[in-house]
């Protein structure tokens, strides 16, 4: 369980130091285990100016380098992982071991590989800091993978409330599919879960022209749902609606129900919004003439980062990937949704770049050395663009 000697550059080693550190703090959402300290800790070492704030059990950092006038670029993560334990996995899940040059551990993918790598990129960017225009933001959370109401979606309200305006968004979640750099997220779909609840009216069996079938209606509603057009939808970014639950409360063979509950998920492309999708749901409901109550739960807006012909964030993290890895990467807003619906604005250009996706939230979750080493190159290229080179400001 050694480190493959290939991969033992200065940079790669600091980072592969960072994030056995990171796997190793057993922080399940929305407990940071020490992890939001350690990396203010880490940034203030290096010049930038830190805030930490914790609501509702959530940590969260605010770090800041304000090198001159100039563009503002942010980089969003999240410490915290989803829940392991120990069965079906090489090694325990927060023991952070190399296997073959793998490191194996719980969040070692999502994403705190991409974290560790972007303070790698960090500290190799400061060695250029008398070349370096603009300000740059490190903005973390312990709090993505359950609710996400009092992460990052607070932070964005900080930041606004400071009158600081991104430029733009580098994401740090695990994007990749079968090579770091083949694939980024240029946006999200949206997300919305809702609750059909319908009133029948009970009776015996034998006598249903005496009743009203809840659990009929909510099979003609099921279809009803699943058939419904989006004619919206983009190349790319195509919507779904899955029901995930038809419910009836306290069966028996011989009685109609009066009750029955659908439940349904709605990963809506970008060119809605929830609202609009809220009311077009409700609008088709409403046709069948049943009686009953809708209840929307979990909204998560769409964003989208389309090309610019000049001042192109997407273009720039674009070209950083061509020159590391020899190719442009496909361009993709599926998956579920992120922390960059709430950094994404009309000026503020979002861009999420990690590593490879293939095995975030299994067991043996894992990330290869050599992705660290490539990402950690993108991630500092991307860096020395923006900063150094100014090209789309």
């Amino acid at each position: 369980m050694s480190l493959a000697p290939q991969y033992l550059n200065t940079r790669t080693s600091y980072a592969i130091e960072i994030l056995t550190r990171l796997i190793q703090a057993p922080s399940v959402t929305p407990c940071d285990a020490g992890t939001i300290a350690f990396m203010s800790e880490q940034l203030a070492g290096l010049g930038f100016t830190t805030e930490q704030f914790e609501v509702q059990g959530v940590k969260n950092l605010i770090a800041s380098y304000h090198f001159s006038d100039g563009p503002i670029l942010a980089f969003s993560g999240h410490v915290d992982v989803v829940p392991a334990d120990n069965r079906g996995w090489i090694v325990p899940p927060f023991s952070a071991q190399i296997v073959d040059g793998v490191m194996y551990g719980r969040g070692a993918a999502d994403m705190k590989a991409g974290i560790a790598s972007m303070l790698s990129a960090t500290r190799e960017l400061l060695n250029f800091r008398h070349k370096l225009h603009g300000t740059f933001y490190w903005l973390l959370t312990s709090d993505e993978e359950g609710e996400a109401e009092f992460g990052s979606k607070l932070i964005a309200n900080r930041l606004v409330e400071k009158g600081i305006e991104l430029d733009a968004c580098l994401v740090g979640e695990p994007t990749a599919h079968m090579a770091v750099g083949d694939t980024i997220k240029n946006g999200r779909r949206g997300a919305i879960s809702g609750r059909v609840q319908i009133k029948g009216k009970a009776g015996h069996v034998a006598y249903p022209e005496q009743t009203i079938n809840a659990a009929h209606i909510a099979g003609q509603l099921v279809s009803q749902l699943s058939l419904l057009p989006w004619w919206k939808d983009e190349a790319g970014s195509q919507t779904t609606l899955q029901v995930t639950g038809i419910t009836v409360p306290n069966i028996v063979d011989n009685l109609v129900p009066s009750e029955c509950e659908i439940t349904f998920n709605i990963r809506y492309s970008h060119a809605y919004k929830s609202q609009e999708v809220m009311r077009y749901i409700q609008e088709s409901l409403a046709k069948s003439g049943a009686s009953l109550a809708l209840i929307w739960e979990r909204p998560c807006e769409s964003f989208y980062t389309g090309a610019k012909q000049t001042q192109c964030f997407l273009t720039l993290v674009e070209q950083a990937i061509k020159d590391m890895t020899g190719q442009y990467p496909a361009l993709s807003t599926a998956g579920g949704t992120s922390d960059g619906r709430f950094f994404a604005t009309a000026k503020t250009q979002v861009i999420e770049c990690g590593v490879k996706n293939d095995s975030i939230h299994q067991v043996n979750e894992h990330v290869s050395l050599m992705d660290i080493d490539t990402i950690e190159k993108i991630y500092l290229s991307v860096l020395k663009r923006f900063f150094i080179k100014n090209e789309i400001f």
